[in-house]
């Protein structure tokens, strides 16, 4: 365990360090203003119950998530802030993040007041999170994102999942479920993410460009420790007005900060990605406490797709994912899940 936290930190520590190396001194150049004053508020959910073939209103493992976010204008970063976003990155355009998350998991079975011991946790799982966001260019030329997070939350019954889950069921007259008195205990949460996104240009045919976006992302913490890379490819229109949906880690996210080129933007999207995973406390259980736990699967493959339109100083994007095995006695074949999300400058 001492090894593989080791090997983590250090590629944590390697994709931090990747852009202050590959940063061109200079901003990159674009047709656009050079300062965008504008701040960008997200919502977003993913639900489990919009896969298809998947009965509606049912619950299992990822079963649901809620973000709310805010995203400053690179005008408004403290100073201190941008010095570290330059010592990291090298020169771009530095915007500051805050967001909080809520995710829950559940067994297979909710209708189960005691799931088998081989079943997923039941957990909830809540976070706030403060990042740095910079946009650049390499000394090649290629557009890139790069992302510093700092998360604090906790996981347990404190996290108010089961009456977030079970009051909306009772809301839409559906059966709650039954098993969260098994859920994770409480135990607070430390989460440190590094994330760095490359944004390849492939054709242009006539009005229609494509690109793609291959993505590394390092994360250590109580929560969750892992390695994965992950590459997107986009067909559509304006796609330099942003990086690419956003989605709720560990998924790959393109993050909230988009700039439309554009008055009307929009793209369709495909992409896959794989995760190394070293510690999934949703999974293999609470840290310091006895809790039900299983056991994981440690690469965990993903393809996902969708849609993203921009206009009128709005975002909208859609994702449906699919998840291969996360732990030993998986059931259902692949996970799926769909992911909206709204955000809005002003």
């Amino acid at each position: 365990m001492i090894g593989r936290g080791v090997l983590l930190l250090g590629a944590f520590l390697l994709v931090g360090a990747m852009p202050a190396t590959a940063q061109s001194s200079t901003p990159p150049a674009t047709p656009r203003s050079a300062t965008d004053n504008v701040a960008i508020w997200t919502i977003q959910n993913e639900n489990d119950s919009t896969g298809v073939g998947q009965r509606r209103f049912t619950d299992a493992y990822y079963s649901n998530g809620l973000r709310i976010g805010w995203t400053s204008a690179p005008g408004t970063v403290p100073e201190t802030l941008k010095g570290l976003a330059t010592t990291l990155w090298g020169a771009g355009e530095t915007r500051m993040s805050i967001d909080l998350t809520h995710k829950m998991y559940t067994g297979l079975d909710t209708r189960l007041r005691n799931p088998p011991l081989g079943d997923r946790p039941y957990a909830g799982v809540a976070m706030a999170n403060l990042g740095l966001v910079q946009d650049g260019t390499t000394q090649t030329g290629l557009d890139t994102r790069s992302t510093m997070v700092l998360g604090i939350g906790l996981v347990g019954p404190a996290a108010g999942a089961q009456g977030l889950q079970n009051g909306f069921h009772k809301f839409i007259d559906q059966p709650g479920a039954r098993g969260w008195t098994t859920q994770l205990r409480n135990e607070p949460l430390l989460q440190l993410t590094s994330e760095r996104t490359w944004r390849l240009p492939i054709a242009t045919i006539g009005p229609i460009e494509t690109d793609a976006l291959p993505s590394l992302t390092a994360a250590v913490g109580n929560l969750r420790a892992y390695l994965q890379t992950g590459i997107t490819i986009r067909l559509g229109q304006g796609l330099r007005s942003d990086f690419g949906a956003a989605r709720l880690r560990p998924a790959v996210t393109g993050g909230d900060t988009f700039r439309p080129t554009i008055p009307f933007a929009w793209y369709v999207f495909v992409g896959a990605d794989g995760r190394a995973v070293a510690r999934d406390l949703t999974l293999e259980g609470n840290t310091f406490v006895s809790s039900r736990s299983v056991k994981k699967v440690p690469i965990v493959g993903a393809m996902h797709g969708g849609l993203a339109i921009m206009a009128y100083g709005m975002r909208l994007t859609y994702t449906h994912t699919l998840t291969s095995q996360e732990f030993r006695r998986q059931r259902g074949g692949l996970h799926q899940v769909g992911s909206l999300a709204l955000s809005v400058r002003f």
